[in-house]
């Protein structure tokens, strides 16, 4: 029987979606530390990205499932010194019961999935970080319910998180407004896919206008730091400030995948103020990620 693999979120129904959101806040709000539906088992996690949360919230999550998590960096692997994936997949997935992997090509992860005997996890790549939204998702619902028929807007790169965010709009039907500089554009093969949830605008108040959740990302995301000056000039227009926030509705959320520059992408006033939820986004993902791995990995 072939593994289950989760490296987009279209890997996922619209309905199993909903019922992963469920089962975090059920695991966030219920923890038992006798319940370990993963002991004994071994998540491996690769990272050829460095990390913050995708790193400790796999890790915990593992531990309090009674399973444990190895960290491997291209350092630490045969992968770093050019070692074919197909046979890194193979004999990595003989050794473990899952594994993640945090890497620039997306492809890699693909690869990985298509030569791996286990569950593999898209923990970020390039393209899409489908992870991250499991947690937005699961914060939103948490603080203002179903997210159908809602408007999020994104502002800023249209980059991996503006894609899942695309994948999310189709899984849990709600409208998307995307405001990005013209050079600075989402896939459009990814956008199509989104059919008429999806709008693109070139201002970024507009897009922001009535509603309910809005979300940015840095301007030069890892690898892109070469292009920082460049990018400050083409998204001089596209921070979310108060009054971005303020032609939403008034009830709107703010998130951010962080970590964050205050004064570049967001002011200060918006992510540290009453509408900002990005710690609360940030801790899920110990538990949207804790339901994933129960979905994949679990009896």
């Amino acid at each position: 029987m072939n593994p289950r693999h989760f490296i987009s979120l279209l890997d996922l129904s619209g309905a199993e979606f909903r019922t992963l959101i469920q089962r975090a806040i059920e695991l966030k709000n219920n923890r038992d530390p006798d319940f370990q539906p993963l002991k004994g088992q071994v998540l491996a996690m690769i990272f050829e990205k460095s990390s913050t949360r995708t790193r400790i919230s796999f890790e915990t999550g593992m531990a309090q499932f009674g399973g444990s998590a190895i960290f491997l960096s291209p350092r630490d692997t045969q992968l770093g010194r050019g070692e074919p994936i197909k046979d890194s997949a193979k004999v990595i997935s003989s050794m473990v019961d899952g594994i993640m992997l945090r890497t620039h090509d997306h492809a890699t992860v693909t690869e990985f999935a298509e030569h791996s005997s286990v569950p593999v996890i898209n923990g970020l790549t390039d393209l899409l970080h489908p992870c991250q939204l499991l947690a937005d998702m699961q914060t939103y619902f948490e603080h203002r319910g179903d997210i159908k028929d809602k408007t999020v807007t994104w502002i800023g790169d249209g980059n991996n998180m503006c894609h899942s965010y695309i994948n999310a709009a189709v899984l849990l039907d709600f409208k998307l407004n995307i405001a990005s500089p013209d050079n600075y554009l989402p896939d459009s093969e990814i956008v199509k896919s989104g059919g008429e949830r999806i709008q693109i605008f070139n201002n970024a108040l507009d897009a922001a206008k009535d509603s309910d959740l809005v979300v940015t990302d840095v301007w030069a995301s890892m690898g892109q730091e070469e292009e920082q000056k460049q990018r400050e000039i083409a998204f001089k227009d596209y921070q979310v400030n108060q009054s971005i926030m303020d032609n939403a509705h008034a009830d709107a959320l703010f998130m951010h995948c962080l970590p964050a520059h205050r004064g570049e992408e967001v002011t200060a006033e918006v992510i540290d103020g009453s509408q900002s939820v990005i710690y609360s986004a940030a801790e899920n993902r110990l538990h949207a990620q804790k339901a994933l791995l129960e979905l994949l990995m679990g009896a």
